[in-house]
């Protein structure tokens, strides 16, 4: 089964990795390098995890949010602005991450 979902294409790009649903700073050393970004929102604590992560993706933000700001500065997509996020990916699943577009899909693997 495919899900996708749609927010604000804020840094283009395509990547695919893993999902990792970080719902705050207590959760960070769960972040693994390559993993996809999946919270609510960001502020500059969550700074170090855009080094490690493919891509980010947030229930809230837009084009000018920190999420925004820092995915282009690390030149990695990200897809803001996606309802219920948190509530419809599952952790470990595989995504598409669409920056420019602003698709998120993801897909268990088979």
């Amino acid at each position: 089964m495919t899900t996708i979902l749609t927010g604000v294409g804020a840094s283009t790009g395509i990547v695919q990795g893993p999902a990792r649903l970080v719902h705050g700073p207590d959760e960070f050393s769960r972040f693994q390098s390559g993993d996809v970004l999946v919270c609510r929102t960001t502020d500059p604590a969550w700074t170090p995890l855009f080094g490690m992560a493919s891509a980010v993706v947030t229930q809230t933000g837009g084009m000018l949010s920190h999420a925004a700001i820092v995915a282009r500065e690390y030149g990695i997509p990200a897809v803001l602005g996606v309802r219920d996020a948190l509530e419809m990916l599952v952790d470990g699943t595989h995504l598409t991450v669409d920056g420019a577009q602003g698709t998120v899909t993801a897909a268990d693997r088979e």
